[in-house]
């Protein structure tokens, strides 16, 4: 029996360094697991974020074309109303399950700025519906639609630890009326 007790101490460091690194195993790879999961949210929140801007970016084109159309933009091919409906209604179709992954997975603050950017694009569409020829209303919308997406990416370069970008402000001809 001294024999066993003299041994304890070792059997009992043995034990303890197993359970020590058991532990420390387990802590690893639950941080691992957490990094990991924290990155694939971050690639979808990323993924939803484009796909949303880049469907909205295309309904801001379309009405671009038409508002030159109506002479209110210098954009160079201009669409008729009429020709812009139903291209106008795919695109809002388009993008309706991007609004719905960007109010699902978006944190509030991209969320906010998705909505009031959004609020300035149906605007713009009001806009060309009414056929409305006032070049200076429209440089307005235009400024208060960069003024939101720059936001919006702001705020999503915040939400995804991104570096600042560049704002994609440049300067555009102005359309003035004969």
């Amino acid at each position: 029996m001294t024999a066993f007790l003299q041994q304890l101490p070792a059997l009992i460091g043995v034990v303890i360094g197993a359970l020590g690194s058991y532990l420390a195993v387990v802590r690893g790879d639950r941080a691992r697991f957490r990094r990991e999961q924290a990155a694939r949210w971050e690639e979808r929140r990323f993924a939803v974020y484009t796909d949303w801007s880049q469907a909205l970016k295309q309904q801001v084109v379309l009405t671009y074309r038409v508002a030159a159309h109506l002479g209110n933009d210098p954009h160079p091919h201009p669409l008729t109303p009429q020709d812009a409906e139903p291209l106008l209604a795919d695109v809002q179709t388009a993008r309706e399950p991007y609004g719905e992954a960007l109010i699902l997975l978006g944190s509030p603050d991209v969320v906010e700025q998705a909505r009031e950017w959004i609020v300035t694009v149906l605007e713009m569409e009001r806009f060309v519906r009414d056929g409305t020829r006032d070049p200076a209303a429209w440089q307005s919308l235009l400024e208060r639609q960069r003024a939101g997406r720059e936001r919006f990416y702001t705020a999503v370069r915040e939400d995804l630890a991104l570096p600042p970008g560049h704002a994609a402000r440049w300067p555009l001809p102005v359309v003035t009326r004969p």
